[in-house]
């Protein structure tokens, strides 16, 4: 099922399977096309998402396999919840509200209750999107990580090219990139930028899979077209990792992940609260995140 949130500036579709966002449409008659979709399609030939929301891991484990108390868990990559479906709780004119609660299914991978809110809002050319992962239980931490994963068209306008974007920085940056082996970290880094404000889009920069970042200095990025004035601007306040992915050579499409934890190093699998990146939540208590996503 689908919901669909509209002011005059936009049209924002969000799926009850993963309370995924499938759809950011700017609706301008003054422009040209007067509607312009900005989020990937989700292709299945390519690859058949939009937007996921990474929970209750973000990235890849050990033979996709934790330990929680000397017990082996099986969890895929990014987790369960972008698979499941989301109840709507709450939707007005300008938000949309989505929850998911820990299940019999969910404790056979995952043992823990938990409690997912997923909350999207618009206004103007912007959408806001937030998290709350609260921990019911009376007597038991709750373990867990999550990031956002949106893919958006690139190129957006016909003529264009990948090639022709950028990632844009608000001031010159420096960052290196942590290096994956089959989806895990492997301990290695590469630099990436040196002061620079640009970082220019090829297929080759993604040639060994994401880049991940960690300890950056900058909470925007836009993704642009020096010679169009239509872009995408996120902002990530807070967040300590950042993935960049696009699919492969012929991908019309490249993901921006603010990520509240990141993939495992090779080895061997470890108890889920010595993974990096695991966030801890008494009982009783709750995390809350959020970041945007504005078009130009």
């Amino acid at each position: 099922m689908q919901h669909t949130l509209i002011n005059d500036h936009c049209r924002v579709t969000i799926n009850t399977k993963g309370a995924e966002l499938a759809s950011f449409v700017r609706t301008d008659s003054q422009q040209n096309p007067p509607e312009l979709e900005y989020m990937w399609q989700a292709d299945p030939a390519v690859w058949g998402r939009h937007a996921p929301v990474l929970f209750p891991i973000v990235g890849k484990l050990p033979q996709d396999t934790y330990l929680h108390q000397s017990k082996e868990y099986k969890l895929p990559q990014h987790g369960f919840a972008r698979d499941r479906e989301f109840a709507l709780v709450q939707q007005t004119e300008t938000e949309l509200t989505f929850e998911l609660h820990a299940d019999e299914q969910s404790k056979q991978v995952y043992p823990f209750d938990f409690v997912l809110r997923i909350s999207y809002h618009l206004h103007e050319l912007t959408l806001d999107v937030r998290w709350q992962v609260l921990n019911p239980a009376t007597n038991q931490e709750l373990l867990f990580s999550i990031g956002a994963h949106p893919a958006f068209r690139c190129p957006l306008l016909p003529g264009e090219t990948f090639e022709d974007y950028t990632f844009h920085f608000d001031h010159p940056v420096t960052f290196e990139r942590y290096l994956l082996q089959g989806g895990l970290l492997s301990g290695e880094t590469e630099p990436v930028l040196n002061q620079q404000t640009e970082l220019p889009l090829t297929y080759d920069l993604f040639k060994d899979d994401a880049l991940v970042l960690k300890h950056f200095d900058f909470s925007t990025i836009t993704l642009r077209n020096s010679r169009s004035d239509r872009a995408v601007r996120l902002r990530f306040d807070g967040f300590p990792y950042l993935g960049l992915w696009t699919k492969g050579p012929g991908a019309e499409f490249v993901c921006v992940e603010p990520w509240q934890g990141i993939a495992s190093t090779v080895g061997t699998p470890v108890e889920l609260a010595d993974k990096e990146g695991i966030l801890t939540l008494a009982p009783g208590q709750e995390f809350n995140a959020a970041y945007s996503i504005a078009v130009q």
